[in-house]
């Protein structure tokens, strides 16, 4: 998964009448789990039907006060953990319910679950890619929860605390056949990808290096949003690569998907790691390591992922600025 990524699953509901069709359905597991897909629910990546109604249920836990107490004095008196994501429409990371109003997904859950240590209330702020970063610099937001990878030139401007791996997918059409470890595998090939992300950065270095080993380079496509299924489905590219999750469960939704290979966001020589993000310095990067290590302790984190079908993207511990995917 990426770090920017952007709107890449259609609509809950769209997802939800695309699962009746296709006559999916299994047991529920997790908290806030809901009955059949058609009652409201939708199939994670692993095969569990999850609620897709703004009634989430979510899982909570209690306040831990010496926690609470490394929290900056300004968000300590305001009471309120003002948290901003990309626009949700990203399944299972963060995306509406089928109200169409409500967010709800893997990121809402974890926040939820650092503002329960922490004893705030978390307000979520959906806006565009760029303006979470806009919002953080200005002081507007207090913390990114967005699928935001760990960089070293986003370290010099932010601070972060980890709390899931970087897993990219890449989808192909079912049945194509292909499998992809590695640049000579897209050799050649039309890859569609999100302008300014992670993924785009990983396939531009695989396909110079394809060419220094005299093979094709890649052909990339460009899309901001779910156009890429035409692309797909019509043979105008043959692999969309971005974050795992997403891809995952689109791939379950359809049935006309599959992932043909995960690769680490950070690269070959680094693990990427998905973060907690707050502006450099503020001071509230250890309280939000300290709230995300207390909920893998207390069980609470791992009932979140199991819940969206991301248990295979946990970590054992939050980090506070961990190595990050390099600038070059």
């Amino acid at each position: 998964m990426s770090l920017p990524r952007r709107a890449l699953v259609a609509p809950a509901a769209v997802l939800a009448a695309a699962l009746v069709l296709a006559g999916c359905g299994s047991g529920a597991t997790g908290a806030g789990a809901a009955g059949p897909a058609a009652a409201g629910g939708s199939t994670a990546p692993d095969g569990t039907v999850v609620n897709l109604s703004p009634n989430q249920n979510r899982v909570t836990t209690p306040k831990v006060d010496a926690i609470a107490a490394l929290l900056p004095e300004e968000i300590r008196k305001k009471g309120t953990l003002s948290v901003v994501d990309s626009i949700g429409t990203t399944p299972p990371l963060d995306f509406y319910a089928d109200d169409d109003r409500t967010i709800i997904g893997v990121e809402p859950d974890i926040a939820t679950l650092i503002g329960g240590v922490l004893g705030l209330k978390v307000e979520f702020n959906p806006v565009s890619w760029e303006n979470i970063f806009v919002g953080l610099d200005s002081g507007k937001y207090d913390v990114g929860l967005s699928n935001i990878t760990v960089t070293e030139a986003r370290k010099e401007k932010y601070d972060f605390a980890t709390y899931r791996l970087d897993v990219l997918g890449f989808e192909a059409k079912k049945g194509s056949g292909l499998k992809v470890t590695g640049p000579a595998d897209l050799a050649g090939k039309a890859v569609g990808v999100s302008t300014g992300t992670n993924q785009e950065k990983l396939l531009l270095a695989w396909s110079e290096q394809n060419v220094g080993n005299g093979l094709k380079p890649i052909d990339l496509k460009y899309f901001q949003g779910t156009e890429y299924y035409l692309a797909l489905s019509s043979g105008r590219i043959a692999v969309y690569t971005g974050p795992n999750p997403s891809l995952a469960f689109h791939a379950v939704s359809s049935g006309e998907t599959e992932v043909v290979g995960t690769y680490s966001g950070g690269g070959a020589d680094v693990l990427g790691k998905i973060a907690a993000t707050t502006r450099k310095d503020n001071g509230l990067v250890t309280a939000l390591n300290a709230a995300i290590d207390e909920v893998i302790r207390n069980g609470t984190y791992g009932q979140v992922l199991k819940r969206w079908g991301l248990d295979g993207e946990a970590v054992r511990s939050s980090e506070v600025n961990p190595p990050g995917l390099p600038k070059s």
